[in-house]
Protein backbone atom coordinates (compact mmCIF):
# COMPACT_ATOMS: atom_id res chain seq x y z
CA UNK A 1 0.00 0.00 0.00
CA UNK A 2 1.26 3.65 -1.40
CA UNK A 3 2.49 5.99 1.72
CA UNK A 4 0.21 8.82 1.14
CA UNK A 5 1.86 12.48 1.35
CA UNK A 6 -0.91 14.06 3.31
CA UNK A 7 -3.92 13.82 5.59
CA UNK A 8 -3.18 13.39 9.58
CA UNK A 9 -1.52 10.41 10.99
CA UNK A 10 -2.33 8.38 14.20
CA UNK A 11 -0.09 7.36 16.75
CA UNK A 12 1.62 3.93 16.49
CA UNK A 13 1.05 1.65 19.26
CA UNK A 14 4.51 0.23 18.63
CA UNK A 15 7.55 0.32 20.87
CA UNK A 16 8.75 3.77 21.10
CA UNK A 17 12.23 5.23 19.56
CA UNK A 18 14.11 6.88 22.51
CA UNK A 19 15.84 10.10 21.56
CA UNK A 20 19.26 10.03 22.52
CA UNK A 21 21.37 13.16 23.31
CA UNK A 22 24.25 13.44 20.41
CA UNK A 23 26.82 15.04 22.89
CA UNK A 24 28.51 13.55 26.16
CA UNK A 25 30.45 9.81 26.44
CA UNK A 26 28.25 7.02 24.32
CA UNK A 27 28.55 3.38 25.06
CA UNK A 28 30.43 1.77 22.43
CA UNK A 29 28.67 0.93 19.07
CA UNK A 30 28.43 1.04 15.28
CA UNK A 31 26.75 3.58 12.84
CA UNK A 32 26.40 2.97 9.02
CA UNK A 33 29.29 5.03 8.32
CA UNK A 34 31.43 4.00 10.65
CA UNK A 35 30.85 0.70 9.16
CA UNK A 36 31.86 1.80 5.77
CA UNK A 37 35.28 3.14 7.86
CA UNK A 38 36.36 -0.07 8.70
CA UNK A 39 35.27 -1.95 5.39
CA UNK A 40 37.38 0.90 3.47
CA UNK A 41 40.59 1.15 5.77
CA UNK A 42 41.22 -0.04 9.52
CA UNK A 43 43.42 2.61 10.01
CA UNK A 44 41.01 5.16 9.19
CA UNK A 45 38.33 3.81 11.28
CA UNK A 46 40.91 3.78 14.31
CA UNK A 47 41.96 7.46 13.49
CA UNK A 48 38.37 8.54 13.31
CA UNK A 49 36.78 5.95 16.48
CA UNK A 50 39.51 5.53 18.38
CA UNK A 51 42.10 8.21 18.05
CA UNK A 52 39.46 10.72 17.23
CA UNK A 53 41.71 12.95 15.52
CA UNK A 54 40.01 16.07 14.25
CA UNK A 55 39.64 16.30 10.07
CA UNK A 56 38.90 19.71 8.13
CA UNK A 57 35.75 20.63 6.96
CA UNK A 58 35.14 21.10 2.95
CA UNK A 59 32.99 23.27 1.33
CA UNK A 60 30.84 20.21 -0.17
CA UNK A 61 30.43 18.64 3.13
CA UNK A 62 29.23 21.90 4.35
CA UNK A 63 26.99 23.11 2.15
CA UNK A 64 25.68 19.30 2.63
CA UNK A 65 25.01 20.13 6.39
CA UNK A 66 23.26 23.60 5.27
CA UNK A 67 21.43 21.88 3.15
CA UNK A 68 19.96 19.66 5.59
CA UNK A 69 20.00 21.88 8.30
CA UNK A 70 16.88 23.98 5.62
CA UNK A 71 15.05 21.05 5.03
CA UNK A 72 14.65 19.93 8.97
CA UNK A 73 13.68 23.49 10.05
CA UNK A 74 11.17 24.08 6.14
CA UNK A 75 8.73 21.51 8.25
CA UNK A 76 8.62 23.78 11.20
CA UNK A 77 6.03 25.77 8.99
CA UNK A 78 2.59 24.83 8.38
CA UNK A 79 2.25 22.94 5.09
CA UNK A 80 1.44 26.06 2.88
CA UNK A 81 4.09 28.10 3.90
CA UNK A 82 6.66 25.10 2.92
CA UNK A 83 7.54 26.62 -0.57
CA UNK A 84 10.76 27.18 -2.06
CA UNK A 85 11.20 30.72 -1.43
CA UNK A 86 10.71 30.07 2.50
CA UNK A 87 13.47 27.03 2.05
CA UNK A 88 15.97 30.13 -0.24
CA UNK A 89 14.85 32.64 3.08
CA UNK A 90 16.31 30.07 5.57
CA UNK A 91 19.73 29.64 3.80
CA UNK A 92 21.37 32.99 5.60
CA UNK A 93 20.16 32.06 9.09
CA UNK A 94 20.84 28.42 9.06
CA UNK A 95 24.23 29.59 8.24
CA UNK A 96 24.53 32.00 10.59
CA UNK A 97 23.87 29.24 13.08
CA UNK A 98 26.12 26.43 11.46
CA UNK A 99 29.40 28.81 11.32
CA UNK A 100 28.83 29.60 15.15
CA UNK A 101 27.95 26.83 16.24
CA UNK A 102 30.99 25.33 14.47
CA UNK A 103 34.37 27.59 14.06
CA UNK A 104 35.56 24.68 11.48
CA UNK A 105 32.98 26.48 9.70
CA UNK A 106 33.62 29.65 9.71
CA UNK A 107 37.02 29.24 8.87
CA UNK A 108 36.07 27.88 5.41
CA UNK A 109 35.34 31.18 3.77
CA UNK A 110 37.64 33.94 4.48
CA UNK A 111 36.79 36.57 3.64
CA UNK A 112 33.30 36.09 4.04
CA UNK A 113 32.44 37.53 0.64
CA UNK A 114 34.21 34.31 -0.95
CA UNK A 115 31.03 32.32 0.99
CA UNK A 116 28.83 34.09 -1.92
CA UNK A 117 28.99 31.22 -4.55
CA UNK A 118 29.12 28.67 -2.36
CA UNK A 119 25.60 29.46 -0.76
CA UNK A 120 24.32 30.11 -4.20
CA UNK A 121 25.01 25.95 -4.59
CA UNK A 122 23.14 25.56 -1.48
CA UNK A 123 20.46 27.58 -3.12
CA UNK A 124 20.51 25.27 -6.23
CA UNK A 125 20.39 22.17 -4.51
CA UNK A 126 16.95 23.45 -3.02
CA UNK A 127 15.52 24.23 -5.99
CA UNK A 128 15.73 20.43 -7.03
CA UNK A 129 14.61 19.89 -3.85
CA UNK A 130 11.52 20.46 -4.78
CA UNK A 131 11.21 19.32 -8.42
CA UNK A 132 11.05 16.32 -6.46
CA UNK A 133 9.06 15.94 -3.41
CA UNK A 134 6.21 18.35 -2.65
CA UNK A 135 6.46 19.22 1.02
CA UNK A 136 3.20 20.81 1.37
CA UNK A 137 1.92 17.07 0.78
CA UNK A 138 4.13 15.76 3.49
CA UNK A 139 3.75 15.04 7.16
CA UNK A 140 6.73 13.53 8.27
CA UNK A 141 6.51 12.12 11.85
CA UNK A 142 9.95 12.80 12.52
CA UNK A 143 13.18 14.45 11.30
CA UNK A 144 17.10 14.27 12.41
CA UNK A 145 15.93 11.12 14.49
CA UNK A 146 18.42 9.60 16.13
CA UNK A 147 17.51 5.62 16.98
CA UNK A 148 20.11 2.95 18.73
CA UNK A 149 19.24 -0.64 19.36
CA UNK A 150 21.38 -3.33 20.88
CA UNK A 151 21.87 -6.75 18.91
CA UNK A 152 21.28 -9.90 20.94
CA UNK A 153 25.03 -10.67 22.06
CA UNK A 154 26.19 -8.23 19.08
CA UNK A 155 26.83 -4.69 18.88
CA UNK A 156 24.41 -1.55 19.50
CA UNK A 157 23.49 0.04 16.67
CA UNK A 158 23.26 4.06 16.77
CA UNK A 159 22.07 6.22 13.66
CA UNK A 160 20.57 9.39 12.49
CA UNK A 161 17.47 9.42 10.82
CA UNK A 162 16.69 12.39 8.07
CA UNK A 163 12.97 11.78 8.03
CA UNK A 164 10.67 9.33 8.60
CA UNK A 165 7.08 9.28 7.22
CA UNK A 166 4.36 7.48 8.64
CA UNK A 167 1.11 6.07 6.99
CA UNK A 168 -2.38 6.04 8.42
CA UNK A 169 -1.88 2.34 8.76
CA UNK A 170 1.46 2.86 10.31
CA UNK A 171 4.10 1.91 7.57
CA UNK A 172 7.13 3.32 7.42
CA UNK A 173 9.15 5.16 4.97
CA UNK A 174 13.06 6.30 5.72
CA UNK A 175 13.62 9.43 3.89
CA UNK A 176 17.69 10.16 3.65
CA UNK A 177 19.11 13.28 1.41
CA UNK A 178 21.92 13.37 -0.47
CA UNK A 179 23.56 16.64 -1.70
CA UNK A 180 25.79 14.38 -3.97
CA UNK A 181 25.14 12.67 -7.52
CA UNK A 182 23.23 9.05 -7.18
CA UNK A 183 25.75 5.93 -7.39
CA UNK A 184 25.63 4.52 -11.05
CA UNK A 185 23.67 1.48 -11.83
CA UNK A 186 25.10 -1.09 -10.44
CA UNK A 187 26.65 -0.12 -7.63
CA UNK A 188 24.01 0.79 -5.64
CA UNK A 189 24.88 -1.35 -3.00
CA UNK A 190 26.83 1.26 -0.21
CA UNK A 191 24.03 3.65 -0.07
CA UNK A 192 21.72 0.70 0.19
CA UNK A 193 23.66 -0.49 3.20
CA UNK A 194 22.78 2.80 5.59
CA UNK A 195 19.21 2.33 4.61
CA UNK A 196 19.20 -0.99 5.26
CA UNK A 197 21.03 -0.52 8.08
CA UNK A 198 18.14 2.13 9.87
CA UNK A 199 15.27 -0.21 8.88
CA UNK A 200 17.18 -3.18 10.90
CA UNK A 201 17.15 -0.58 13.82
CA UNK A 202 13.35 0.47 13.33
CA UNK A 203 12.62 -3.26 12.73
CA UNK A 204 14.25 -4.38 16.48
CA UNK A 205 12.92 -1.29 17.40
CA UNK A 206 9.12 -1.32 16.37
CA UNK A 207 8.72 -4.33 15.25
CA UNK A 208 7.74 -3.72 11.89
CA UNK A 209 10.28 -3.78 8.79
CA UNK A 210 9.90 -0.32 7.35
CA UNK A 211 7.89 -0.08 3.74
CA UNK A 212 10.25 2.23 1.92
CA UNK A 213 13.55 3.04 1.71
CA UNK A 214 13.99 6.10 -0.20
CA UNK A 215 17.43 7.86 -1.18
CA UNK A 216 16.76 11.64 -2.36
CA UNK A 217 19.82 12.93 -4.41
CA UNK A 218 19.67 16.35 -5.22
CA UNK A 219 23.35 16.33 -7.03
CA UNK A 220 21.63 15.02 -10.13
CA UNK A 221 17.79 15.02 -9.36
CA UNK A 222 17.23 11.03 -8.73
CA UNK A 223 15.39 9.52 -6.18
CA UNK A 224 16.28 5.74 -5.19
CA UNK A 225 13.64 3.56 -3.88
CA UNK A 226 14.31 0.23 -2.27
CA UNK A 227 11.18 -1.85 -0.56
CA UNK A 228 13.24 -4.22 2.58
CA UNK A 229 11.96 -7.63 3.02
CA UNK A 230 12.79 -9.62 6.06
CA UNK A 231 15.17 -12.19 4.43
CA UNK A 232 17.84 -8.85 3.32
CA UNK A 233 17.30 -7.14 6.60
CA UNK A 234 18.52 -10.79 7.63
CA UNK A 235 21.37 -10.93 5.40
CA UNK A 236 22.35 -7.21 6.78
CA UNK A 237 22.57 -7.90 10.46
CA UNK A 238 24.91 -11.05 9.81
CA UNK A 239 27.36 -8.69 7.83
CA UNK A 240 26.95 -5.83 10.70
CA UNK A 241 27.90 -8.97 12.38
CA UNK A 242 30.72 -10.04 11.32
CA UNK A 243 31.81 -6.47 10.56
CA UNK A 244 32.09 -5.70 13.93
CA UNK A 245 33.59 -9.03 15.00
CA UNK A 246 36.62 -8.21 12.68
CA UNK A 247 36.45 -4.33 14.86
CA UNK A 248 37.06 -6.59 17.54
CA UNK A 249 39.58 -8.39 16.61
CA UNK A 250 41.65 -6.02 15.35
CA UNK A 251 41.29 -4.01 17.99
CA UNK A 252 42.50 -6.93 20.38
CA UNK A 253 45.73 -7.07 18.43
CA UNK A 254 46.02 -3.58 17.29
CA UNK A 255 46.97 -4.77 13.93
CA UNK A 256 45.17 -1.36 12.25
CA UNK A 257 46.48 -2.05 8.88
CA UNK A 258 45.43 1.00 5.93
CA UNK A 259 44.12 -0.33 2.69
CA UNK A 260 45.01 2.10 -0.05
CA UNK A 261 42.12 2.72 -2.35
CA UNK A 262 40.90 5.38 -4.76
CA UNK A 263 39.79 7.00 -1.93
CA UNK A 264 43.22 7.47 -0.56
CA UNK A 265 43.47 11.21 -2.12
CA UNK A 266 40.51 12.79 0.26
CA UNK A 267 41.61 11.07 2.96
CA UNK A 268 42.46 13.81 5.77
CA UNK A 269 45.19 11.68 7.41
CA UNK A 270 47.35 10.56 4.57
CA UNK A 271 50.82 12.01 6.16
CA UNK A 272 50.04 10.01 9.06
CA UNK A 273 49.65 6.65 6.56
CA UNK A 274 52.10 3.83 6.76
CA UNK A 275 50.97 3.25 3.22
CA UNK A 276 52.12 6.51 2.25
CA UNK A 277 55.36 6.70 4.03
CA UNK A 278 54.00 8.69 7.44
CA UNK A 279 54.04 7.09 10.74
CA UNK A 280 50.73 6.27 13.00
CA UNK A 281 50.90 7.94 16.47
CA UNK A 282 50.52 5.39 19.27
CA UNK A 283 47.27 4.70 20.42
CA UNK A 284 46.47 6.40 23.56
CA UNK A 285 46.03 4.49 26.80
CA UNK A 286 42.60 3.07 27.14
CA UNK A 287 41.42 4.58 24.56
CA UNK A 288 40.36 1.04 22.43
CA UNK A 289 38.42 0.06 25.49
CA UNK A 290 36.44 3.42 25.50
CA UNK A 291 35.82 3.33 22.42
CA UNK A 292 34.82 0.01 21.66
CA UNK A 293 34.49 -1.98 24.79
CA UNK A 294 37.37 -4.27 23.74
CA UNK A 295 40.49 -4.87 25.79
CA UNK A 296 43.92 -5.37 23.73
CA UNK A 297 45.70 -8.25 24.11
CA UNK A 298 49.11 -7.57 26.09
CA UNK A 299 51.73 -7.47 23.73
CA UNK A 300 54.36 -10.24 24.80
CA UNK A 301 57.90 -8.96 24.10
Amino acid sequence: MPLPQSGPVPELVSTPIEAAPHEGRRRPGLSPSRANDFLQCPLLFRFRVVDKLPEPTSEAAARGTLVHAVLERLFDAPAGLRTLEAARALLPGEWDRLRTAEPKYAALFEPESEAVTWLASADTLLGTYFTLEDPTRLEPRERELFVETELAGGPLLRGIVDRLDVAPNGAMRVVDYKTGKSPRAGYESSALFQMRFYALVLWRLRGEIPKMLQLVYLGDARILRHEPVESELLTVERRIRSIWSGIEATARTGDWQPRKSALCPWCAHQALCPAFGGTAPDVPAGAVEVALGVRPEPVLS
